[in-house]
């Protein structure tokens, strides 16, 4: 985090980092006035951040640790289990470490799992944009299990994310949810199921989930 504000304040600009916890880490402002610069300027200067990974949410930059090697790994599972579809179809799954820029307040998620078109539409080079993706996938983590099962659903519904699966370890018990029909910042459809029980993941993904290797 020193790093970070470092380079923040070489630039010289005035910001504010905010822990996954929503604590402010640090705030720096520079002596002489200058512009107002949004949490996307800053997220665009960012340097690396190894161990972190920085997210614009609700137009506030944050800085949070990266998910721990269970929270990885179920990831890693879920792309497994999604591989015939994904092949069959010469989609791109991308398990963490991609942005999302969310077409309208561009905000900027790093979903655990991100299914896309190999030609998905992109915002400058790094980002890939929200309306163009076929799904994303978030796992609620103990320290943003608001933000993972509130504000991130409401964010990618408002992007046109066409289906979000929300897994949900530290739940009781614990629960895998897909969510569909984005409409007015709302998913339209949702369905939940016990950890361990078979989910249909609607179109456009139209598969059918054996939860219980997240088990």
């Amino acid at each position: 985090m020193q790093d970070l504000e470092s380079s923040l304040e070489h630039e010289g600009r005035d910001f504010m980092v905010t822990t996954a916890r929503g604590r402010p880490a640090r705030h720096a402002p520079r002596k002489n006035p200058s512009p107002t610069h949004t949490a996307r300027d800053l997220l665009e200067i960012l340097p690396p951040t190894p161990g972190f990974r920085a997210e614009v949410i609700d137009g506030n930059l944050i800085v949070s640790p990266v998910g721990t090697p269970e929270h990885s790994w179920s990831a890693t599972l879920l792309s497994y289990a999604l591989q015939p579809v994904v092949m069959e179809r010469k989609w791109h799954a991308h398990v963490g470490g991609v942005n999302v820029c969310i077409d309208g307040p561009r905000d900027s998620l790093v979903p655990d799992l991100v299914l896309a078109p190999a030609d998905c539409p992109r915002w400058g080079t790094l980002e890939l944009r929200s309306s163009g993706l076929i799904m994303v996938t978030e796992i609620v983590s103990p320290g943003s299990t608001r933000v993972d099962r509130d504000d991130k659903p409401r964010i990618y519904a408002t992007g046109e994310v066409p289906v979000m699966l929300l897994v949900d370890p530290i739940a009781t018990p614990p629960t895998v949810t897909v969510l569909s029909d984005p409409e007015n910042g709302t998913y339209q459809t949702v369905t939940r199921v016990q950890m361990g029980k078979p989910l249909r993941i609607f179109s456009p993904v139209d598969f059918d989930l054996d939860t219980s290797i997240l088990l």
